[in-house]
C-alpha cells in the first residue's frame, strides 16, 4: 500500500456543477469541503484535475469553486460524456506522472461519477498498477442523500480509502516539523467550525430541525 504523500498524491474534484444547487441538500456544506481541499492542494503541493459531467446541458462548474489560488497546479476542467473522470486527457495526465499512486477524489454524484472514478481508478486500463483512491466522506453528495453511506460501503469493500477533509490533510503533512504545517494549521483552524457542519450535514446526516408540518400535526389528532 503506498504511502500518502505530496509527491504521489494528486487530487480529483468532480462535477460540482451550478446546475445540481437545488438538487442536493447542503450544497454550501459541499463547496466549502472543496474550497477547504483546493486551499490543502495549495499548501502541500498537489496538483489538481477536475471535471464537468456533459457541460453544454448541464453547464459548468459551480463559480464559487476557488481554483485561483492553485495556479499551474491546477491542470484544467475537463468534460466529459462517460461517467467516470478517466477521460482520455486525463488518462493522458495520469500517464505523464508514473510517480502518481494515490488519487484525494470528491464531488458528486456519490453513487455515479465519483463511484466509477474510483472503481476506474482501481482497475484501471491503461496501466497494470492500480491507484488508491481516498474518497472524502464530507465532500461528497447525491441528490439522493441515502446512496452516499451505501457508495462508502462499496469503495471500502472494493479497496478505496474513505476518508475526511481533516484527516487526509494531516496525512499528506505527516509531520509539525513539516515545513508547510504552519499555514496547514491556519487552513485548520480557520475551517474548524465550517468543517463541522459540513460533517454534520453530509456525514452524520444531520439536518436542521424544522417545524412540524401542518399535515402532520393534523394526522396525530
Amino acid at each position: 500500500m503506498p504511502l500518502l504523500t505530496p509527491t504521489n498524491t494528486i487530487f480529483f474534484l468532480c462535477d460540482i456543477q451550478s446546475a445540481f444547487r437545488t438538487s442536493i441538500a447542503g450544497w454550501d456544506h459541499l463547496i466549502f469541503s472543496a474550497n477547504k481541499l483546493l486551499k490543502l492542494a495549495n499548501i502541500v503541493g498537489c496538483e489538481v484535475v477536475s471535471c464537468t459531467q456533459a457541460a453544454r446541458a448541464l453547464g459548468p462548474l459551480d463559480p464559487a469553486i476557488d481554483f485561483n489560488p492553485l495556479g499551474n497546479l491546477h491542470l484544467g476542467t475537463f468534460d466529459k460524456t462517460i461517467f467516470s473522470m478517466t477521460t482520455s486527457e486525463v488518462e493522458n495526465i495520469l500517464s505523464a506522472r508514473p510517480h502518481i499512486q494515490n488519487i484525494v477524489l470528491f464531488g458528486i454524484e456519490a453513487h455515479i461519477c465519483v463511484l466509477q472514478t474510483a472503481l476506474s481508478l482501481l482497475h484501471p486500463t491503461f496501466r497494470a498498477k492500480p491507484y488508491t483512491p481516498y474518497v472524502m466522506a464530507d465532500c461528497l453528495a447525491s441528490c439522493n442523500s441515502w446512496e452516499v453511506p451505501i457508495v462508502l460501503q462499496r469503495l471500502a469493500q472494493e479497496g478505496a480509502f474513505v476518508s475526511t477533509t481533516e484527516s487526509i490533510g494531516f496525512q499528506l503533512i505527516g509531520d509539525s516539523k513539516h515545513p508547510k504545517f504552519k499555514a496547514f494549521s491556519a487552513l485548520t483552524k480557520e475551517s474548524k467550525e465550517g468543517t463541522a457542519r459540513a460533517g454534520d450535514f453530509l456525514v452524520a446526516g444531520k439536518r436542521p430541525e424544522k417545524e412540524t408540518p401542518s399535515f402532520v400535526a393534523k394526522t396525530s389528532l
